[in-house]
């Protein structure tokens, strides 16, 4: 599987077929629902649930492209079932569409750090499927694709593609049931990051959210009710009361064992960091700083442009977005992988 990504990257989104209008969104815009294969394996993808995040959608489009000019025979689609979700979130992508359709091969940095609109808890996708059928106070795009995923008859996998905006590396999240069984996604992604010239996020944040450091670079995925407790031992009770199940957890309730995976690759890598396995991270702390000042300017209505090229002169550079898709589908592929051994 690994090799397709060559095939999968020169697909044309524009010509996407096979999908159906699963429900709408808030402001009444269609959500996209795929089903290809007929397989053994139900796998489930899932991308856009934080719409400042587009290099997620941008692969799932083109992975769905694909997979529509293949014939039944192809081992993808009598291996497989795939449901796809390429964008749960229409709305928030037209909210980020000013910098969002200059995307080419890699972000703007003035212009992400101007324009990107993120929801937040109450409103995030990712943490917004029903907590019961007689949910109504959910979002609509979260309850559409939780009916639409109840006809699945459950799934072996489910991936929901994220990505960061700022880090020293690709992180990757795995399900804390598959902690411990995880061997060779760790060793194919791993190897997949050093070949194309990174290093690996990482972080030990001692269980905070639901993040467990698994190894370098490989952390348990975050979870509501880990998140509820975060907040709460803030004193933030109204934030907690926020937070419902991720799809992740949502997936898992239909009764297998699922495999979800967490994809969290940067749009831009922070020369420096990692340094200290942190938090705190002096260098991720001097970086923050820059980009608060850098934010700060930009309101005042600083050109954006100045803003890219000082910090390009600084190190910080964006990650290319071909590289970044080819991880979400190494990552995708290795998990299938494992699901097999």
């Amino acid at each position: 599987m690994y090799e397709r990504f060559f095939e999968i990257k020169t697909a044309k989104a524009s010509e996407l077929c096979g999908g159906q209008s699963i429900g709408k969104s808030r402001q009444g815009r269609p959500i996209q629902g795929f089903k290809f294969g007929a397989g053994k394996l139900n796998l489930s993808l899932i991308a856009g649930n934080h719409a400042d995040e587009p290099v997620g959608p941008r692969f799932l489009g083109l992975l769905t492209a694909y997979l529509s000019t293949l014939p039944d025979s192809d081992p993808l689609l009598n291996e497989y079932s795939w449901w796809i979700v390429p964008h749960s979130n229409p709305d928030g992508r037209e909210n980020n569409h000013s910098w969002q359709k200059e995307l080419k091969d890699k972000c703007d940095l003035g212009l992400y750090l101007r324009d990107t609109r993120r929801e937040l808890p109450g409103d995030d996708m990712e943490f917004g499927f029903p907590r019961s059928p007689d949910d109504s106070t959910a979002r609509p795009e979260n309850v559409a694709i939780a009916n639409w995923w109840q006809k699945s008859g459950g799934f072996d996998f489910h991936a929901s593609l994220h990505g960061m905006g700022f880090a020293a590396g690709p992180w990757f999240l795995i399900d804390s049931e598959w902690s411990g069984r995880c061997g060779v996604i760790r060793q194919r992604c791993s190897e997949a990051v050093e070949r194309l010239g990174y290093k690996l996020h990482d972080v030990e944040r001692h269980g905070e959210k639901g993040f467990q450091r698994i190894s370098k670079g490989f952390c348990t995925r975050p979870n509501h009710r880990a998140m509820q407790t975060y907040f709460k031992e803030q004193g933030d009770e109204e934030t907690a009361a926020k937070f419902r199940p991720s799809s992740m957890e949502y997936v898992r309730k239909l009764g297998r064992d699922t495999l979800t995976i967490v994809s969290e690759m940067p749009l831009f890598i922070l020369p420096d960091v990692g340094k200290d396995l942190g938090p705190p991270d002096p260098a991720a702390e001097e970086w923050r700083s820059r980009i608060v000042r850098w934010k700060d300017r930009l309101e005042q209505g600083e050109r954006p442009e100045l803003v890219s090229v000082e910090a390009e002169k600084l190190g910080l550079l964006p990650m290319p977005i071909e590289d970044q898709m080819h991880l979400q589908w190494t990552f995708i592929c290795s998990a299938i992988e494992q699901l097999k051994t």
